[in-house]
This record gives structure tokens, sequence and C-alpha cells, in this order.
């Protein structure tokens, strides 16, 4: 039996709208991409296969939200609402917000691909497009901590598309699903954990640590972002340099003034020039 007529078979056999939805199970099983009560965005959801697997996942407490341009038949499953609009057009992404009720999502996804010319590198470079307006999309909407998965189709723009969005996420994979055709050239892309973090690695910026952690690190916050700081003390107004940075922490070091490396054994921290020109303020 051929792989197309495995999962053709196999989706007529276990209800699902089209093969794709094995291709979203394979992507889960390898990325862990839902949870319970997640909330889901899927773009280009028609005919539905996607929705319906998202749906199972997330549970009866979580949202899936399905957009398409094409009308998506309705899925008998309370937990679905599906859209219909060009990602193209600035209402659409409004009625998406608009949905979600301006809470962010937990996962975004996009199979979307382009109406096909039969010339690779203009089908590539359509591919690419779509996923950019896909990353848009969650750009808006994505939880810190969130993942998003978009398909492309592999070729020379892809590299530039990654390196624009790969300090978003906490690591970027490339995955080919064993569900794809033998001749298709896709692949998806998977960011997971996206950084919404208000620093950078490397960043100097100065910060007072306002209590200790469990591991005895300072911690510090900015714009509610947490930044532990190995030993200083609470209290200390200190000037650090970002050294990790996490969805929803970094690490840092004490610095001197000129951005130097600061011995954590000395005290004496609360005098700090505050004068650097990217400094901060916790």
């Amino acid at each position: 039996m051929s792989r197309k007529d495995e999962y053709y078979n196999r989706a007529k056999q276990e209800d699902y709208r089209a093969r794709s939805a094995y291709k979203l199970k394979q992507l889960d099983a390898d990325s862990g991409l839902f949870g319970p009560g997640n909330t889901v965005v899927d773009l280009g959801s028609a005919p539905g296969g996607w929705l319906q697997v998202a749906a199972e996942e997330v549970g009866k407490t979580g949202t899936v939200i399905g957009v398409d341009r094409q009308r998506i038949k309705p899925i008998q499953n309370e937990t679905v609402e599906c859209l219909r609009g060009d990602l193209t057009e600035p209402q659409t992404i409004e009625q998406i917000e608009a949905t979600v009720g301006g809470s962010t999502v937990d996962v975004v996804l996009s199979d979307m691909a382009p109406n096909m010319t039969g010339e690779y590198n203009v089908d590539h470079a359509r591919s690419i497009y779509l996923a950019r307006q896909a990353f848009t999309v969650a750009d808006a909407l994505l939880c810190a901590g969130g993942d998003f998965v978009a398909k492309v189709f592999d070729g020379r723009d892809l590299d530039a598309f990654l390196s624009d969005i790969e300090d978003e996420f906490q690591y970027l994979r490339q995955m080919r699903p064993s569900a794809s055709r033998d001749s298709s050239s896709e692949l998806y892309i998977i960011g997971k954990h996206r950084i919404t973090a208000p620093v950078s690695e490397d960043d100097i910026v100065d910060v007072v640590i306002t209590d200790i952690g469990s591991q005895g690190d300072g911690v510090a916050k900015i714009d509610d972002y947490t930044v532990f700081v190995e030993g200083a003390t609470q209290g200390d107004s200190i000037r650090v340099r970002i050294t990790d940075v996490k969805p929803d922490f970094a690490f840092a070091t004490a610095v001197d003034s000129d951005g130097e490396a600061k011995d954590t054994r000395s005290s004496g921290w609360s005098s700090m020039s505050t004068t650097h020109p990217t400094s901060l303020t916790a």
C-alpha cells in the first residue's frame, strides 16, 4: 500500500477530514505542541483535519479557532470556532483578535500552501510569503512560551525566514512528517517557547534586587519580567549583564560601570551610576 493510500484510508476510517491530520499528530508527538485547556489558532484550516486533531488534544476546556478564505464546514465540537477571511487583509487579523477576546494564544499553526504554478522557485517563494503572514499573526497573538508551526517548501529563501524569526523563540527546528507525500518538498518550521522578554542577551541594565530566589539568586523585575542575578542581596541597586534569556525569565551577572564582570563576593552595590545608554530601571 502506498503512503498516500495508507493515510487517505486511515483518515476515512478514523473520520478525519484530511490525511494531513496525521502530519499534525506526528508534529505534536515529536515536539509537544498541545496541552489541555490551550487556545490554538489554525491558519489555512480548510477542510478541517488539523482543527479536529487540535480539538482532541486541548480537550473541552480548550479553544480552537480555524481561519481560511474558504468556507469550513462546521465541526461538531464546541471548542472549535471557524472564521472566513484572507490573512493578507488587516481586518482578518482583527477578527481573530476579537474572537480570542483580547487574550494571548498558546499555539499558532499554519498549513497554508500557495496555489501551485508548477514553477518550483515561484511556489517556494510564495510558501515563504504565507509563512511570514502566519508569523505576523503569531507575533500579534502568541503568549510567552507559546509555539508556532508553519509549512514551507524547501528552497533558497528558507534560511532568511529562519534568521528573521529565530530570536523570537527559545529554539527552532525543522521536521518532515512521515505522513507527507514522498514527492513533496514540504517541511514544517517549529518555533518552541516564544520569548517576549524586554531584554536580550548581552544587554547591560540597572536593576533593584527585590527578593531572593529559591536557589539563592537575587530577583529583579523589568516590566514584570524576572531577572535572576547570582550573588546579589535583597535591596541592592546594581548593574548587570544579561547572560541567558528564557521565555519567562533571564539570568544575569553583576558588572561594574564599564560593563566588566564584578566580583559578587564583595558587597556594597547600592551606589550605582544610571547613565549607561542601554540602562533600564526595574
